[in-house]
């Protein structure tokens, strides 16, 4: 799909810029260039669900060689709220969902820079709101997100997290790029560095 090459590429310029934002590009590990699964492969791009599961690595790759920068509060706060958001993009969030996207957040890399224990708070808070009344949690979750707009490495980082979440099952389904479009606009971020 013309769509996930795209989104790969622009993943790689994003992962390029970070690199360069830091100054030495970082630990000298390649992020990206040689790991499997993380877009070695260029020519696979039509595959479908092997460019999805490509992309997803891709953008957890990028996010891990940002992890010393994104410590910050209103990222924690507002990646938690992203992903209450893609969780109950459907409206709904049944307890095995819930507990599947619990695990994502406290196995990612990034997101171990806090403590377990906010970040299921936070999740919980944020899906509890949403399951109770979506618009409104989705109101109050999107001024969580949008917190994270004022540094824009943050907020592509909140975006990413989102995309990481909403691809761990190797398809982004309708709803879940709905609300990834919504939080791109509510963090100043254009849809379409991610495909969107």
């Amino acid at each position: 799909m013309a769509m996930w090459d795209r989104i790969k590429d622009q993943a790689k310029g994003l992962q390029q810029q970070a690199q360069g934002a830091r100054g030495s590009g970082g630990q000298g590990q390649g992020h990206g260039h040689g790991q499997p699964g993380a877009g070695a492969n260029p020519g696979s791009g039509s595959s479908g669900g092997g460019s999805k599961a490509q992309l997803v690595g891709m953008l957890k790759t990028q996010l891990t060689s940002l992890k010393t920068e994104l410590k910050s509060g209103s990222y924690r706060d507002a990646s938690m709220a992203m992903c209450a958001l893609v969780a109950a993009a459907d409206g709904s969030v049944d307890p095995a969902e819930r507990q599947q996207i619990e695990s994502l957040i406290l196995q990612n890399d990034v997101l171990q820079n806090f403590p377990p224990e906010q970040l299921r708070q936070r999740f919980n808070k944020h899906v509890d709101q949403l399951s109770f009344n979506f618009q409104q949690g989705k109101a109050g979750v999107m001024q969580e997100i949008a917190k994270a707009a004022k540094k824009p490495t943050e907020a592509r980082a909140v975006v990413q997290t989102g995309f990481v979440v909403a691809g761990a099952d190797g398809f982004v389904a309708p709803a879940e790029q709905q609300v990834l479009r919504e939080a791109c606009a509510a963090l100043n971020v254009s849809p379409q560095e991610f495909g969107l």
